[in-house]
């Protein structure tokens, strides 16, 4: 062999975790797929019903049964506390853990992907001495989150005795493993973490990551890591269409009926306009009352493909859609539904590219209004281009697969 050849880097197994929801699946697909096409082996340990999409970026879908409520379940069944939320994600863990010890026996990987939800992963990779590393969907905690969100968030459901016994409960989970940080630690403070959103979405970008120089880096944004989604299909402009707007509130948060007539009327009777209005699988079509031309109704749509063409986004500013239309260029109102959207939406609303509006302030006279006013803002326009400029500095798919080879057992730490 010639001496200045660099001999490519030797395949790894890979093993990544993630759970059955399309906002945590679909941001790793990409970084997957771009693992694959280096040539290393990639196991995917996700719920059947995610395992065709796994299996479509040349991974090896490795299933296990989960009892989390599934990709299409009324959002009630998450129920309306903060401790209905997280409880599932520990009580899926402890009974996941066991088959996936058994799926992975005598074929451990060299390295450890994982969702920010699955617990398992980062007590896998411990008990087999392995590096892990975090893809996060969404935002990270920054210095001094604990103090101004998680201590004041958690003050009351803490003195509780369901409360209480979750965190003892979860907490002696993780010492039967070996682990000895405290459960708020372990879930909000990974080794390493690769975030997958673009940075001018992290609220106070400028106190994350407080690694210690012995430690080295925690967090690094790579930005998005969308891929073409050409697999999700296609969407033409309709001709004559002088204003597109795409309504969705993502795959969980959708039975919002009464929200979805005020779009219908708001934008139904504009002209020159074209809605496309996603409602998902938890809204009848005939709950949206006469439907004029000028608007399309589906239980899903090609967000992607759509956006692309569009001049207007109404959102519920999950990470996926909020990086979506600020990748698209597209002017965004944001009517949040749950957990991280309000923060994001702020966000947007703070970068000067979206207007926020609440469920209830979202009538059609305020959508009408609102939208007139962001489409025909210039302002607008310049700090989306500013912004999109910057996301594709941040390197996407092929930064975040430099950055996972380079993690991988005696690589050198780039």
């Amino acid at each position: 062999m010639n001496a200045t050849t660099t001999p490519a880097p030797t395949p790894a197994h890979i093993a990544m975790f993630s759970v059955a929801a399309h906002g945590h699946v679909n941001p790793s697909l990409e970084v997957i797929r771009e693992l694959v096409a280096r040539g290393h082996r990639v196991t995917y340990a996700i719920p059947p019903v995610f395992a065709d999409k796994v299996a479509a970026t040349g991974a090896h879908p490795v299933p296990y049964t989960s009892i989390l409520p599934g990709p299409d379940a009324d959002p009630e069944a998450w129920g309306s506390t903060l401790l209905d939320n997280v409880e599932p994600f520990l009580n899926d863990a402890i009974q996941a853990l066991p088959q996936l010890i058994e799926a992975y026996d005598g074929d451990e990987p060299d390295l450890v992907l994982h969702d920010i939800t699955s617990y398992p992963a980062r007590v896998l990779a411990h008990r087999w001495g392995v590096p892990a590393i975090s893809l996060s969907p969404n935002l990270v905690a920054w210095e001094g989150y604990e103090k101004e969100v998680a201590e004041p968030l958690w003050a009351e459901p803490k003195k509780t005795e369901r409360g209480q016994a979750y965190y003892a409960r979860f907490e002696a989970w993780l010492r039967e493993n070996g682990i000895t940080q405290d459960p708020d630690s372990f879930a909000g403070h990974p080794a390493r973490s690769l975030v997958l959103i673009p940075k001018a979405l992290q609220p106070n970008a400028d106190r994350v990551d407080w690694g210690s120089p012995l430690r080295g880096r925690v967090y690094t944004f790579v930005g998005a890591c969308q891929g073409d989604r050409g697999e999700q299909g296609d969407w033409r402009r309709p001709a004559g269409a002088e204003k597109v707007v795409l309504v969705s509130l993502g795959s969980a948060f959708t039975k919002q009926p009464g929200f979805y007539r005020e779009c219908v009327r708001a934008f139904g009777d504009l002209p020159g306009w074209h809605l496309v209005l996603q409602i998902g699988r938890h809204v009848d079509p005939a709950d949206l009352g006469d439907v004029p031309d000028n608007v399309e109704v589906h239980d899903c749509v090609p967000q992607l493909a759509v956006l692309r063409q569009a001049d207007l986004f109404v959102t519920h500013a999950g990470a996926g859609g909020s990086q979506e239309g600020l990748a698209t260029a597209t002017p965004m109102i944001a009517v949040p539904q749950a957990v991280d959207q309000f923060g994001n939406a702020d966000m947007l609303q703070s970068l000067g590219v979206a207007r926020q509006l609440s469920t209830e302030e979202a009538t059609a006279d305020r959508l009408r209004e609102t939208a007139l006013a962001l489409v025909d803002d210039p302002e607008v326009a310049r700090k989306l281009k500013d912004i999109q400029a910057g996301m594709a500095e941040e390197g996407g798919t092929r930064r975040a697969a430099d950055l996972i080879e380079a993690a991988l057992p005696g690589r050198h730490q780039g």
